[in-house]
């Protein structure tokens, strides 16, 4: 029996809506907006203050914690690198600019991309030499690098500079600090 063509329309784009509905309320990204109430929720839990008695009895809570730190300076970093990316993504997008302008924007996305990556994994790697928490901060000239410790010294400076300059492959000046931990 042939369906008519209204028939057939009708029908392929309610398959395709179920298909979308379906894709939409199991897509993973609906699940990360869920759950961001609850990562809010054990951060909040998990915040640690300073806090000390006064002279008079009452409790004065001073200071944010390293780790609140090192995530505030996280943040603020890839807040930076999310403006400079959809800057180039605008210049990408633009028909009016000739086509050099926008390969040159598309790869300094790429470089962004492949040093947030960097980054990430020298953050790993210093965490596995065994400390606390490490912060890489590479701006292009420099590569900063905060590192909370215990204990620090002249030789796991070095330590952590020679690794740097693997990973990196280059000869930039790299400055690391130690924070100390609680």
């Amino acid at each position: 029996m042939l369906l008519k063509k209204q028939t057939v329309w009708l029908l392929t784009m309610l398959s395709l809506v179920v298909v979308l509905s379906v894709y939409y309320i199991t897509s993973p990204e609906q699940q990360k907006s869920a759950d961001l109430a609850g990562v809010e929720q054990k951060q909040a839990d998990n915040k640690e203050t300073a806090a000390t008695e006064s002279k008079d009895g009452s409790t004065v809570i001073s200071g944010i914690a390293s780790d609140e730190k090192f995530e505030a300076l996280r943040i603020n970093l890839e807040e930076k690198r999310t403006k400079m990316k959809e800057d180039l993504q605008t210049i990408v997008a633009s028909t009016d600019l000739p086509a050099e302008q926008r390969s040159d924007a598309v790869e300094k996305m790429n470089q962004l991309d492949e040093i947030a990556q960097k980054e990430g994994v020298l953050e790993t790697l210093i965490k596995s030499m065994g400390y606390e928490d490490a912060l890489v901060r590479a701006d292009g000239e420099n590569v900063r690098i905060t590192v909370k410790a215990k204990d620090h010294s002249a030789s796991a400076a070095n330590e952590i500079i020679q690794m740097v300059r693997t990973e990196l492959g280059s000869l930039q000046p790299v400055a690391v600090s130690f924070e100390p931990s609680k």
